[in-house]
């Protein structure tokens, strides 16, 4: 059966894109760009602690391996996720901070990270945790007002987003992690890199590598030398021992050693969102898309030249794909909380059963009725940069109920874009509210899996692979969905205006001094020494009215409030 469907189709190419909710596992013909079969898997996320996100290693590659089993290989990945495991044992070290198609021996895999996970005995720290805040404020002392040498280097600012303070996090409280360490046991990387050194054998000779995209959202690699930074890696105490290989976007970095795939090459991997890009077909200079998933990213090519941004955008590697091949550099906004906003309302408040149904509940009243909803769950991310900030629901009344506050969570998803992809696009009322909040038309590609797409097309052009071509005559055609405003401007601007308000009240509600207890565990009040003292002095004042004024005092002061 697989057999005659390679026939008819030609050459397949899958890829896996593992991200923040979910693990998935598509294929695609590569000479039409056809979806042909895809499989998902859920992910399970973990709060310890409020502001700690944590994830499972194991889970994640059993989800892989799950996934590839129903359907083949390219990987893209969420970027910052952070996971430290033991190269002799396999082991994770902490938790990471349609119908199916069997390839033929010849069909690449690719790797798309879009998030980052961990195996199961131990963690890896996502991208969303704040549990480093401290330690970026910390470090922040340690940079000159005057010479930012960090932002210069990775082109990002320091922040709990990026993967060395997770890292420096987990060197600095993780004793398995130390003696890991200490005797030469232990490999970081990003997802991409955890998932290819299992895939390719693992303990017995996995390949430890990440590619470029993802290595530039460390805040350890030189986006100009394109190598690991030896003052950045000291100024974050890392040990350059334990980091993987950087290698281009689109090469086979080694094959698969288990499963229905064994023996076919891994050739592509990128980070998502530059993924995402690729897949958009974006290879020009201007050219630029936005991504729904757990979080919102917009990203514009800037060609090979690194462009530095005074509103708060990131600077960031776009992709290289081929080892003898250019790199090209984008800049990307990043907005931590979109998707995962839908999920919350779902598994938190419980207002809805699926993810689907928020369209329905907002189709239900078509307003927000002044509601504005403020997910900062994890802070705010571009432009503002702001840890302090928390979500916030505002502009409530006794007539607002969950449809309205369903309304303002995809309102609150659409204060930016241009292009748009991803899971969330399949939702019509969105993409309209996006069209109307921009005073602008959206344009969205009717297939919306472009990212797994991305790390797909990198995966079938890798030299020695060769069944894709990146050739601008050689792209297929993206068909689009376009939605016009159906408001006036002035309107857009009115609603947009109240929103900035609304976002200016979510800042400033967690202190550093909160975020250190946090960190300690510590829930006792006198951790505080303002209450504490407080609350003391209060007990010897109370302690001493009572022996001046003898019990009767208190006793008629019972009978009183009585």
């Amino acid at each position: 059966m697989a057999a005659a469907k390679k026939a008819v189709l030609g050459p397949l190419v899958g890829a896996v894109d593992q991200g923040t909710s979910s693990t998935r596992f598509l294929v695609f013909n590569s000479k039409t760009a056809e979806l042909l079969s895809h499989h998902q898997v859920e992910i399970k996320q973990e709060f310890p602690r409020e502001g700690w996100v944590e994830q499972d290693p194991t889970e994640i590659l059993r989800s892989v391996y799950e996934c590839i089993e129903r359907t083949s290989i390219g990987v893209s990945n969420q970027r910052e996720t952070t996971v430290v495991w033991d190269r002799l044992t396999g082991e994770p070290l902490y938790n990471a901070v349609a119908a199916p198609v069997s390839p033929g021996p010849s069909d690449p895999v690719a790797v798309v990270p879009s998030g980052s996970s961990v195996p199961a005995s131990g963690i890896s720290s996502v991208w969303l945790d704040l549990r480093t805040q401290s330690t970026v404020e910390n470090l922040s002392k340690r940079i000159p007002g005057n010479n930012n040498f960090v932002k210069s280097k990775t082109g990002l600012p320091l922040s709990t987003y990026f993967s060395a303070v997770k890292l420096h996090w987990l060197l600095d409280n993780v004793k398995q992690v130390q003696k890991a360490v200490e005797e030469d046991r232990a490999l970081f990387g990003t997802i991409d890199s955890w998932l290819i050194w299992s895939l390719t054998g693992g303990a017995n000779g996995g390949v430890h590598c990440t590619d470029v995209t993802n290595a530039s959202r460390t805040m350890l690699f030189n986006i100009h030398s394109l190598e690991w930074d030896k003052e950045l890696c000291k100024f974050f105490e890392i040990p350059m021992k334990i980091l993987p290989n950087v290698r281009s976007s689109s090469e086979i970095y080694g094959l698969m050693k288990a499963g229905a795939l064994e023996g076919v090459p891994i050739s592509g991997c990128l980070g998502d969102q530059s993924a995402a890009l690729v897949g958009q077909m974006c290879f020009q200079n201007g050219q630029a898309k936005n991504t729904y998933g757990t979080g919102c990213f917009l990203l514009c090519n800037t060609g090979r030249k690194c462009v530095f941004s005074e509103h708060g955008l990131l600077t960031t590697v776009a992709y290289k794909l081929g080892r003898d091949k250019p790199v090209y550099y984008a800049l990307e906004g990043s907005v931590a909380i979109a998707g995962a906003v839908i999920r919350w309302l779902r598994d938190n408040l419980g207002i809805i059963k699926t993810s689907e149904e928020i369209e329905k509940l907002a189709k239900e009243v078509g307003t927000s009725y002044g509601c504005y909803f403020v997910p900062a769950f994890s802070g705010l991310y571009a432009p503002y940069w702001e840890p302090s900030a928390r979500g916030i629901i505002c502009g409530l009344t006794q007539f607002t109920n969950k449809c309205h506050i369903a309304f303002a969570a995809l309102e609150a998803v659409c204060f930016q874009t241009r292009e748009v992809d991803g899971g969330m696009t399949n939702n019509k009322i969105l993409m309209q509210l996006q069209a109307d909040i921009l005073y602008i038309p959206v344009v969205k590609p009717s297939m919306p899996e472009t990212t797994a797409l991305g790390a797909a097309m990198a995966a079938g052009a890798a030299e020695g692979v060769g069944v894709w071509s990146l050739e601008p005559e050689d792209l297929s055609a993206v068909t689009m969905e376009r939605f016009e405003p159906q408001i006036n401007a002035e309107e857009s601007e009115i609603r947009y205006s109240t929103w900035k308000k609304a976002v200016m009240k979510s800042m400033g509600w967690v202190t550093t001094q909160s975020t250190q207890s946090s960190e300690s565990g510590d829930p006792s009040i006198f951790c505080s020494l303002p209450l504490g003292f407080f609350i003391v002095s209060s007990m010897v004042m109370l302690i001493g009215a009572r022996y001046i004024s003898g019990d009767d005092f208190f006793k008629r002061l019972h009978s009183a409030v009585s």
